[in-house]
């Protein structure tokens, strides 16, 4: 019987978020048969977790504290001996330095997968990171990103050849993300049908701007005051931004018009429940979130920045705006409330295009190849 190769999926923090739930979506659907997963976290593991169906997934968490994690090499050395895994998946910036220490132990293939921008740096022009990523490149085997933006930075900026590359877009669960008749989600205050509910969901870091949501929401009542009697705004996700946006909704009054939701389980239930969804962000990769609305057959309106005018083609299944520009979001939001034909016209594109190229069977059985196939990646020293 041929033994089941072993992935050791490495994170900063394992928690909700986008690369999270593609590393869950991969070890729910990969075939059992043929892998084992181990998820190991530079910090801590929070109840996420609990989405991972299979039950012999194993979970550590290293409770790196703030910093370099040189201090903790030698007992990530001792536990990759130990665990042999066949390949080592790490995302992002912040577990790249645990690719040399793999290298060392001898962990034969090592993906490293970018997601999006770090936080810090949301348009990767910081010099100081493409250097890191440069010096970590000769022991990484092969390299993912998940939209065109990412691959051209990866090219230019970090000087990956094409023969190290893949862009493999993010997938989205088509059957549980789909329109629906509109319910309200538990806990929600407000009424689907009778409100005009404008939502997002993400978690509430800077880099996903939702106090340039808030903003807007302030404004289109300020300029439109009769839609005070529908308009709603409810926001999925917990995070550092949460107080900025209580600010700005205190000060205008209007806190009673929103429903911060914090982290909810029932993603897909909150989306069936909006009519309109935002992503504010200041970057992206690919967001899993806004595949996810145009899945369930909502407007969007989306900052075209990063790979989302990849997903997203303006006046065809959503509508983008600037990145920080209250006006523009806003005026495309009373466009929405003003037409609901063209809201119901993108919504239905947004799911087309959803069901013809967000497809997870693609995203699975590409990482399938890789994860199998890595004989054909030996280490690159250059």
């Amino acid at each position: 019987m041929t033994r089941r190769r072993r992935v050791v999926h490495v994170v900063y923090r394992f928690d909700v978020g986008g690369l999270e739930n593609v590393i869950v979506q991969l070890i729910n659907r990969l075939p059992p048969e043929q892998y084992e997963h181990v998820v190991l976290s530079m910090t801590t593991v929070g109840d996420f977790s609990k989405r991972v169906e299979r039950p012999d997934v194993q979970f550590i968490a290293l409770d790196k504290p703030a910093g370099h994690a040189v201090g903790l090499y030698p007992r990530i050395w001792r536990l990759l001996r130990a665990l042999r895994p066949d390949v080592l998946h790490t995302c992002n910036l912040a577990p790249l330095e645990i690719v040399p220490v793999a290298w060392l132990a001898g962990v034969p293939l090592r993906i490293h997968v970018e997601h999006g921008w770090d936080a810090h740096d949301p348009n990767g022009k910081i010099a100081k990171y493409r250097w890191l990523r440069r010096a970590y490149r000769p022991f990484v085997s092969r390299y993912v990103s998940v939209s065109a933006d990412l691959d051209r930075y990866l090219r230019d900026g970090v000087g990956v050849p094409a023969s190290r590359r893949r862009l493999i877009g993010n997938g989205v669960d088509t059957r549980a993300f789909r329109p629906g008749g509109k319910s309200t989600p538990a806990g929600c205050p407000f009424e689907p049908g009778r409100h005009w509910i404008v939502g997002t969901v993400g978690r509430m870091m800077t880099v996903k701007n939702q106090p340039l949501l808030a903003q807007a929401f302030v404004q289109l009542l300020r300029t439109h005051p009769e839609l005070a009697e529908r308009a709603r705004l409810v926001m999925v996700g917990e995070g550092e931004l949460r107080s900025a946006v209580e600010r700005i909704l205190d000060e205008a009054g209007m806190r009673q018009l929103a429903w911060l939701a914090g982290a909810r389980s029932d993603v897909a239930e909150q989306l069936r429940s909006f009519d309109v969804f935002v992503l504010p962000s200041q970057a992206e990769g690919t967001s899993c979130t806004l595949q996810e609305a145009m899945a369930s057959g909502l407007a969007v309106v989306a900052t075209a920045v990063g790979g989302t005018p990849d997903l997203v083609s303006d006046g065809v299944d959503g509508l983008l705006v600037p990145s920080d520009d209250v006006a523009a979001l806003t005026d495309a939001l009373a466009r929405l409330y003003r037409d609901d034909s063209v809201a119901a016209q993108l919504g239905a594109a947004a799911r087309q295009r959803a069901m013809a190229d967000f497809s997870i069977d693609t995203m699975v059985s590409a990482y399938d190849e890789l994860f199998a196939d890595g004989e054909q990646f030996k280490p690159v020293m250059n």
